[in-house]
């Protein structure tokens, strides 16, 4: 299969940041390495990947900014499936185990900032730009049609809808969570026709779960 330059512009920092998170839960913890910091080097390589490719990702350029209205809208929806995710979280709600666990605690307890400042900024900064254009914006369309940067996100079917979000479901262990997050997002980007309102929400999402995660100490839900 022949991947346009597009496709691959979404594909790789996806395919980075699974290959990193699957090392970090394939490596032991030992005195010499901590595979909690792989989440730091993910943070670089997949930002990084973001950057050398941003010229392909014409979803993102300043004219495709929302409005202020759709801005609101997107923050809402984020706010409102965070609410939803730290309550999906019945065991039977639950898909396996999580690949790569994440305490960033030291032996005597004692939060570990640094490790805890690059968890935050990956999860609200980087994943949100990176999963979107994935998820959404590459494999939604592709369902669609082949030719994804052809198809306008407004005429996305349900099809192409559903599928996207249920293969989006099982890469987390919440998987039902994880099913209201990849719709409220494919709503918001199907409803403006612009990245960036799922891009906000979930970043929204991600940022206020993870402030409620260092706050309440819940960090099965990081």
């Amino acid at each position: 299969m022949n991947f346009s330059s597009a496709a691959l512009a979404r594909i790789i920092p996806f395919a980075a940041f699974m290959g990193l998170l699957a090392l970090r839960g394939l490596l032991p913890e030992s005195q010499t390495l901590d595979p909690r910091w792989i989440y730091g080097l993910s943070v670089l390589v997949v930002g990084g990947l973001l950057a050398w490719y941003w010229r392909e990702y014409g979803e993102l350029v300043r004219q495709n900014l929302p409005t202020r209205r759709e801005a609101l809208w997107s923050i809402g929806v984020g706010l409102i499936v965070f609410g939803l995710w730290i309550h999906l979280d019945a065991p039977w709600m639950q898909l396996g185990e999580p690949t790569a666990s994440f305490l960033p605690l030291d032996a005597e307890g004692r939060l570990i900032w640094p490790l805890i400042a690059l968890r935050w900024i990956g999860a609200a900064l980087i994943v949100p730009v990176m999963e979107e254009l994935f998820w959404r914006s590459y494999l939604m369309r592709w369902i669609e049609s082949p030719q994804f940067e052809t198809v306008s996100p407004q005429r996305v079917g349900l099809k192409a809808i559903v599928l996207s979000t249920f293969v989006f479901m099982l890469a987390h262990t919440l998987w039902l969570g994880a099913i209201v997050a990849g719709l409220a997002y494919a709503w918001l980007y199907v409803r403006t026709g612009k990245l960036w309102t799922a891009v906000i929400a979930h970043a929204v999402t991600n940022g206020v779960l993870g402030l409620w995660v260092i706050h309440s100490g819940q960090w099965q839900f990081w």
